[in-house]
């Protein structure tokens, strides 16, 4: 498979192999882009799939185990499918001692899915994770990008609610 830009076999659009192109050249090490290729990657694409590792791992000249291997270390990297909207629920010391567990549970029941679950129509997952770095305005949740602080179950069913509207609005 050849993974220079503009030439077929990438699986990636050729923006996004341009870009990977440029990235190794930034660092005095190739390896260095691994992280950011990845999580561009994972934008494109919506995860990590076995395709996506082969490839990227050929780009840098590590195996596809060394990809692996900094994949199961960052909570932010998934090798399956999230939903559309992607909730991260902190539970870490200071959300939990502010109502983080119970920001979590209250999203369990409201999307009818378990930690790591997508809802049936792919619009939402749910994840706990172990920091945002929002420690201030905690509980904290992040969906996508997005971060939202100060949480109570009623303004985590408006975050929610937000979002599916917004989906209406697409058309999708």
């Amino acid at each position: 498979m050849s993974t220079q830009s503009g030439q077929p076999g990438t699986i990636f659009s050729p923006a996004l192999a341009a870009r990977f192109d440029k990235l190794v050249t930034l660092y005095p090490v190739k390896r260095s882009a691994l992280v950011p290729m990845l999580l561009y990657a994972q934008d494109e694409v919506g995860y990590l799939s076995d395709p996506v590792i082969a490839e990227v791992a050929q780009r840098i000249g590590i195996t596809e185990l060394d990809v692996r291997n900094v994949i199961s270390y960052y909570s932010l990297l998934r090798t399956k499918p999230a939903g559309k909207y992607n909730v991260q629920v902190c539970t870490n010391i200071s959300c939990m001692l502010r109502g983080g567990n119970e920001i979590l549970e209250h999203c369990k029941k409201k999307l009818g899915i378990p930690n790591k679950g997508v809802t049936p129509d792919g619009l939402f997952s749910l994840e706990e994770v172990e920091c945002i770095g929002a420690c201030s305005w905690a509980p904290a949740a992040q969906v996508n990008y997005d971060f939202h602080e100060n949480l109570t179950p009623e303004k985590i069913d408006g975050v929610l609610a937000g979002y599916k509207a917004a989906n209406r609005g697409t058309g999708k």
